[in-house]
């Protein structure tokens, strides 16, 4: 397996994660920066919980992290950021990785 490419369990992970229109948005949204989950469900045009599925599954899959922060008047914000992340599909990355799968 080359440097840094995933194994088979992690590809899967991986590619079922992002194969969700949602998650797909979500990860582009923060690909300009970190933000918050209020903020991110009105730019999304979503509501909190239903970003807060995806946005468990997308960390779930290491594809971006969170951190709670207070604010100056003292709310809890949780800031989610994307997990800098490279996938190269090849015939051959997919035959390699297919090796390592658990089932």
């Amino acid at each position: 397996m080359e440097a840094g490419a995933p194994d088979g369990d992690d590809l899967v992970e991986i590619l079922a994660t992002l194969a969700s229109p949602h998650r797909m948005r979500v990860v582009a949204a923060l690909s300009g920066g970190r933000n918050y989950v209020s903020r991110l469900a009105r730019e999304l045009g979503i509501s909190r919980a239903l970003l807060q599925v995806h946005l468990k599954k997308l960390e779930s899959a290491g594809l971006v992290t969170s951190s709670l922060e207070v604010s100056e008047d003292g709310k809890a914000m949780n800031y989610y950021e994307v997990v800098p992340f490279s996938v190269h599909l090849t015939p051959e990355a997919v035959k390699r990785a297919s090796a390592t799968l658990s089932q």
